[in-house]
């Protein structure tokens, strides 16, 4: 559904702007909201609330007696907000977001199919070149069959 890499700023008032692309397919697909938390690596996922809502399921079964499972729960709902793009694709990210994923002024946004990836454009260049590296070994790893 959301494929692609975007460079974009973050405008004065704290913006950031949903790649054109994205939100093409968000219109197609009649979805006016996302999720946004806490990701990965140091990036913000942003799901549409149909997957949000997906995603919730699975983690809402895993056992809370599980010192892991709470921790990650925790810190996956705790950071969720819902935001909806105006007209031009525009929405704020909450600044304890942006902290988490040390996002300054730039920020590279990427479709990574289900979901969509908001990362600070320097922690996205570090991610890429370290991992970029290592791609072809990982596949194979993975898909080994």
């Amino acid at each position: 559904m959301f494929y692609g890499e975007y460079a974009h700023g973050i405008d004065r008032k704290g913006r950031i702007i949903l790649p054109a692309r994205f939100r093409d397919v968000a219109k197609e697909y009649g979805i006016e909201r996302f999720f946004v938390t806490r990701g990965l690596d140091k990036c913000i996922f942003m799901f549409t609330e149909e997957e949000w809502r997906t995603q919730e399921q699975k983690f809402k079964n895993l056992s809370f007696t599980k010192q892991q499972s709470r921790h990650f729960n925790r810190l996956f709902f705790s950071g969720a907000v819902e935001v909806a793009p105006d007209k031009q694709g525009r929405f704020i990210i909450p600044q304890y977001l942006k902290d988490y994923a040390v996002i300054k002024k730039d920020v590279v946004v990427i479709g990574v199919s289900n979901r969509i990836e908001i990362w600070d454009a320097q922690g996205w260049q570090d991610f890429y070149a370290t991992s970029n590296q290592s791609f072809e070994q990982i596949a194979e790893n993975m898909l080994d069959t």
